[in-house]
């Protein structure tokens, strides 16, 4: 199951370890560069296995300094070191027998933040997927599950906190100026949890009473002087923990809770078992420096890890083919909690909003691969949006299908089952089939298949025998080593709207099976037929996204203008005022591209600003509705040929003719949604603040010049405000006195944040045009980048390669040769953070041919570098393979 020399590993090869490990003991005396660490491993030989197996252990970029078997020297005949394993032969055939290496690590100079590092004088780990093999040799995979106790010696003065995962045994002076502390971790867990802390940070504290009524100690370490921005964490993560309790039954199970937040980190957070390593921008907040999205995700990132405590370290994945396990489920539970905390409509579009924008692409390009894939080169590159986003929306179909009820059973039965287990997807799907009796073999093709699958729909209406019938067809796209798919299960939820708003009550269907307003289509071409319908109905269909498809049904913007009207279901409003935007903006896209007249749709206007003014609608539904699908989404849409400069210009006429039309709406919208008193990061004025930047935002539009963002940035009292306007003006007019003179004050005022000086980085990275290439550069020699923190340098290269789409794909291709070089750079100190900045170019090959040939060329230039990791490797290789 090695991963890391680069080597294929497919799931049909994969077996159980020859040994058993029992028991994991490990010293660390910790050193910036001369940290010396002790492992002792109980195994013994598993039943069946040969006398003359050796044990084979996973190492990476290891000096090991002494290796016993039972206290005993092992002679140099029976071992052999290699760069990725040690192999011990002529061990006991039965009996146990205890494994002891040594190794010596430099944490200061790990700039792969992978294993044990140093950051900012805190010595810190991140083992998932494969880094505990950094710190010593070990079966490091999924399915070895262990106790662990853990002792850590380290210098007093420069790390008096010493954390690991579990409980705290104790700790004491040594009398040197060292000190030592030993931590439990009662619950068998895999490598890949493990966690390890040191140095001198201040913390947050408090307790949280679980539902049998164990006291359990919360800690948040942070920064010294940051103690404050760990207050909504703190928050969020108490509300984690009753909801868990409330909706999946699931009580925390150590003594203590412990969160750390470091600002050099490959993730976004890290669910160690008893001992979470965040992002510190996952974890830090207050009103003048974090948005409300910012406050969001901190809400949403600590539900997610808190969660893992069952979905994922109770009960574990037997192989990393299993992730979306995992992270699927845990995504899917984290939604739903946010859903709960904030509203759930706006929660439900925001997901969409990413599904498509993210994970559609890569399911249509070269790095599609099934939510669980058969076969990989280099896991670290398979923590995508398919194995998180479309795991969790495999998830949420199991729900709809099942119901609430049947659904809840079967995560009881799952918990109930596996629980210390290390698991399959058939295992899960098993415990719903179990609990439901139904036959989950089709539905579990979304894990099996990759690609986005597409629904056409056709209605006829017969009004002598009041009969509406739908024909339905499905087809999955080729896919990466998938040329030919079976029909999919797809669940979806939809409604038949009368002329007059009213939903239409069929007195009987044929053709398929419908539960409540679940429409099951099984079959490639399914004919269904609904009876007693009093007038041509208005379908809408996919109500809540109810299944990851693609739609084409033709409506015209008066059906789609109904649905918008008087949809009961609000994602549903949503989806067809989106529609219709998306038909305009494309059809505006090819009037750009060939010189013709931008014409925008009366319709789609007055939709919108009927719902943009609906009172009656929350204030965070209304922002959603104004916000107009993205120049991704529009390149989606078109598919191939596409011309980004077209889709720019044709996006922007659509915005400023909005803009124009709705002038009174917008400046009612920014007057009345105004918020007077000190910041809450509530749900409520959240909404309000997004809505009345929306109407900022047109107003902007409409006016043409940049008096009224200026103004908005200088009366701004958080963060939220001030971060719209400046972009307003960095966005709209880039070379506007007023936009240098807000850039300089912005930096100035935060010079000394390094979250808030990331969003200035960021601001400036999507400064639409080809010149913000140049402005990229510039910004790289700014004493503010540090090239070796990987959040400044998502801030800048990552945001210009993902969301600067006239500005990245420059008709040169300078901007795709100005990634290459980048990757090339990066890879040299952090080959996971090179890899996932390199995925922006996933859509190279639906560009316009100047532009695809212009970035094939720089794929292959990054190619042909030598001493590519495998991690960079993996991406381009794949990238540039002409199978679709």
């Amino acid at each position: 199951m090695r991963t890391n020399t680069g080597q294929i590993v497919h799931l049909e090869n994969y077996r159980p370890t020859d040994f058993v490990l029992e028991r994991v003991d490990l010293t660390f005396e910790l050193d910036p560069r001369e940290t010396k660490v002790e492992a002792r491993m109980i195994f013994h030989r598993r039943e069946g296995v040969s006398p003359s197996a050796p044990l084979v252990l996973d190492g990476d970029e290891l000096t090991m300094t002494g290796l016993l078997l039972d206290q005993v020297a092992v002679p140099g005949t029976l071992y052999e070191a290699t760069d990725d394993t040690l192999t011990i032969r002529g061990l006991p055939e039965a009996a146990p027998f205890e494994i002891t290496v040594t190794t010596a690590l430099s944490p200061e100079t790990n700039t792969k933040l992978m294993g044990l590092y140093r950051t900012s004088d805190v010595y810190c780990t991140q083992c998932e997927a494969e880094g505990f093999r950094r710190i010593t040799y070990f079966p490091d995979r999924p399915d070895v599950l262990a106790v662990y106790t853990v002792n850590i010696i380290a210098d007093k003065a420069s790390a008096p906190l010493l954390l690991s995962n579990g409980n705290y045994l104790g700790g004491a002076d040594m009398g040197d100026g060292r000190h030592f502390a030993s931590w439990f971790d009662p619950h068998p867990k895999p490598s890949y949890l493990f966690a390890l802390v040191a140095g001198d940070l201040g913390v947050v504290e408090d307790a949280f009473t679980t539902a049998s009524g164990r006291d359990v100690a919360l800690k948040i370490y942070v920064e010294h002087g940051k103690e404050p921005r760990a207050a909504y964490a703190m928050d969020a993560l108490k509300r984690s923990m009753k909801w868990d309790e409330e909706v999946f039954g699931r009580e925390y199970d150590l003594d203590i809770f412990m969160i750390v937040a470091v600002s050099d980190f490959n993730m976004g957070a890290m669910e160690n078992k008893g001992l979470n390593i965040f992002n510190d921008k996952y974890v830090l907040a207050d009103p003048e420096t974090a948005t409300d999205a910012d406050y969001a995700n901190i809400e949403a990132i600590i539900a997610h890890e808190y969660f893992h405590n069952w979905t994922g370290n109770r009960i574990t994945c037997r192989d990393w083919f299993q992730l979306c396990l995992k992270e699927g489920l845990t995504v899917y539970r984290d939604h739903e909690f946010s859903a709960d905390m904030r509203s759930r409509a706006v929660k439900r579009i925001a997901e969409v909003r990413h599904l498509k924008s993210e994970q559609f692409p890569e399911d249509a390009g070269p790095l599609a691969h099934p939510v669980r894939p058969t076969q990989y080169r280099e896991i670290n590159n398979f923590y995508t949006t398919t194995v998180y986003e479309k795991g969790s929306e495999v998830t949420r179909m199991i729900a709809t299908i099942l119901g609430r009820d049947l659904f809840k059973k079967g995560m009881d039965l799952y918990f109930e089952r596996h629980d210390g287990q290390a698991v399959t997807i058939e295992d899960f799907i098993a415990c719903f089939e179990a609990a439901s009796g139904r036959d989950l073999k089709q539905f579990s093709l979304w894990y099996h298949q990759a690609g986005t699958p597409l629904v056409t729909a056709t209605g006829t209406y017969d009004a002598a025998r009041q009969t509406y019938t739908l024909s339905l067809e499905q087809t999955v796209p080729p896919t990466p080593g998938q040329s030919s798919k079976a029909p999919m299960h797809i669940p979806l939820r939809f409604g038949l709207l009368l002329p007059d708003g009213s939903e239409a009550r069929p007195s009987a269907v044929s053709g398929a099976e419908i539960t409540g307003d679940v429409l099951h289509l099984t079959e490639r071409k399914q004919t269904v037929t609904f009876s007693g319908i009093p007038s041509e109905p208005v379908p809408s269909f996919n109500r809540g996204f109810s299944a990851p498809v693609n739609l084409h049904l033709t409506q015209s913007a008066e059906h789609r203008a109904l649905i918008a009207r008087h949809e009961t279901d609000l994602f549903a409003r949503w989806q067809a005022l989106n529609a219709m935007a998306l038909d305009n903006l494309v059809k505006a896209a090819a009037e750009a591209r060939t010189g013709q007249p931008i014409d925008c749709d009366d319709a789609l206007v007055d939709a919108l600003l009927a719902a943009a003014g609906d009172d009656r609608l929350e204030p965070a539904f209304r922002s959603q509705v104004m916000s107009l699908p993205s120049e991704t989404d529009i390149g989606r849409e078109i598919g191939s040929n596409n011309d980004p400069d077209a889709i720019y210009a044709g996006r922007q006429a659509i915005l400023a003719a909005i803009a124009t039309a709705g002038k009174d709406t917008f400046a009612r919208l920014v007057n009345e949604m105004s918020l007077s008193g000190p910041f809450r990061p509530d749900a409520d004025s959240a909404g309000r603040r997004a809505l009345r930047n929306s109407g900022l935002s047109y107003l902007v539009y409409a006016d043409g010049s940049p008096d009224k963002a200026a103004d908005a940035f200088s009366s701004a009292n958080n963060m939220t405000d001030l971060s719209q306007a400046l972009t307003l003006l960095a966005h709209r007019f880039p070379d506007a006195r007023e936009t240098a003179d807000a850039l300089a004050v912005f930096k100035k005022r935060f010079a000394d944040n390094a979250l808030v000086i990331d969003k200035w980085f960021a601001i400036q990275a999507t400064i639409p045009g080809a010149s913000t290439l140049d402005r990229v550069r510039a910004l790289m020699s700014d004493p503010l980048f540090n090239a070796s923190n990987p959040n400044r340098v998502r801030s800048l290269v990552g945001t210009f390669a993902f969301a600067n789409a006239t500005g990245f794909n420059r008709i040169d291709g300078e901007g795709y040769r100005f990634l290459a070089r980048q990757i090339l750079d990066i890879d040299t100190r952090n080959p996971q953070l090179a890899a996932r900045i390199l995925t922006s170019m996933r859509s190279w090959r639906s560009l316009e041919k100047i532009r695809a040939g212009h970035a094939r060329s720089a794929l292959e230039e990054i190619a042909r570098a030598s001493n590519l990791s495998a991690d960079v490797s993996d991406i381009v290789d794949r990238m540039l393979k002409d199978e679709h």
